[in-house]
């Protein structure tokens, strides 16, 4: 069956960094447009940046300039490199793989906490 595993999240200081990675097995990653989420308390899950099959990427603004995201399909993995974080990046981030609206699958999230 389809897995996504995300792995990288911890507690930070803020100005610091972290990666966080997806792991994907049990479909081709290459057709998937790989996007990362995250959902802070309180609050509705929200895009952070996408990758599509071709390599474009696109970033929602609050994240921009600091975040990338990227894939190596010879591995199965997305990934998203943090920097400059801020307390208001702390939220649980989910990785979610998208052929098409029928088919979507999402990763069980891991928690970034950024610390004053």
């Amino acid at each position: 069956q389809v897995q996504l595993v995300e792995s990288g999240g911890g507690l930070v200081q803020a100005g610091g960094s972290l990666r966080l990675s997806c792991k994907v097995s049990g479909m081709i990653f290459s057709l998937y447009t790989m996007s990362w989420y995250r959902q802070a308390p309180g609050k509705q899950r929200e895009l952070v940046a996408e990758i599509t099959v071709s390599g474009a990427t696109n970033y929602a603004d609050p994240v921009k300039g600091r975040f990338t995201i990227s894939r190596d399909n010879a591995k199965n993995t997305v990934y998203l490199e943090m920097n400059s974080l801020k307390p208001e990046d702390t939220a649980v981030y989910y990785c979610k793989a998208l052929y098409s609206p029928q088919r979507s699958y999402w990763g069980q999230g891991t928690q970034v906490t950024v610390s004053s």
